[in-house]
């Protein structure tokens, strides 16, 4: 689980422990991590489905190559095989710039997390699935409403976000043989931290600004528990989930 120290990652951490999963929680900062391996400790006790499984806390910038390789080792280590990786981990980048002022480091920054993670991480968790015994495994990628329709001002992660949709099918194809099944989460407004500007107002591709519905992220969450626990011969391959009045079909 990447990008699992806040947000769409916490909640389905949370959630998937809750039901009985075991989670490495993988993101840049150490003491957010803790958070939410507490938080899942907490919905453990309270909730209806079991004792729920352990937990595993790896700090990661999953842009970097070797914190990617240090984090499957320790999945390795601790748990002996991988049969889940959620790709969450992503970052919007500098909104609102546009787009002939976007400087080259964010938008590096934007591919390198967004992407380039992405890439990392599914690798290493396709060499292991193929590797281990029984093989196979699930990888869901966390897309976007923006890997279908851009917002204004946001060409790095509308860009990133299209190519993952080309990675998800890429990978969903190479991974037949080896009961490799790959996914994709396509999300638009759950509530977290990098959604509260949305009630106040977000940019709408006429000019203005507008405040916008949001959903429950444990819907998300709820979501995400469905597509990995499918047997490995069903594959939810594209799933949309969005606030129901959100200005999606139509944009603009």
């Amino acid at each position: 689980m990447t990008g699992a120290g806040s947000g769409i990652g916490r909640a389905v951490a949370v959630e998937l422990l809750r039901s009985g999963w075991s989670v490495v929680l993988a993101g840049r900062r150490a003491e957010r991590l803790e958070e939410t391996a507490a938080r899942a400790r907490e919905a453990r006790a309270e909730g209806p489905d079991g004792p729920g499984g352990g937990t595993l806390c790896v700090p990661t910038d999953v842009a970097r190559p070797e914190d990617v390789a240090g984090l499957f080792a320790a999945v390795r280590a601790q748990f002996g095989r991988l049969d889940l990786l959620f790709n969450n981990a992503g970052t919007f980048g500098p909104g609102g710039v546009p787009f002939e002022d976007l400087p080259y480091e964010a938008w590096r920054h934007v591919v390198g997390t967004n992407l380039d993670g992405a890439f990392l991480c599914a690798q290493a968790a396709y060499r292991q699935m193929k590797e281990q015994d029984p093989q196979g495994g699930r990888i869901i990628n966390n897309g976007s409403i923006s890997a279908h329709t851009p917002r204004p001002a946001s060409a790095a992660y509308t860009a990133t976000k299209h190519a993952l949709t080309g990675l998800t099918k890429s990978l969903s194809l190479d991974g037949r043989p080896y009961r490799i099944a790959c996914g994709q989460i396509d999300i638009g407004n759950a509530a977290t931290d990098m959604t509260e500007r949305m009630a106040t107002g977000a940019l709408q591709a006429n000019g203005e600004m507008a405040p916008e519905p949001v959903m429950d992220v444990e819907d998300v969450a709820r979501t995400v528990r469905h597509m990995a626990e499918l047997p490995l011969e069903a594959n939810v391959q594209f799933a949309t989930v969005l606030a129901t009045a959100m200005p999606y079909v139509g944009r603009g």
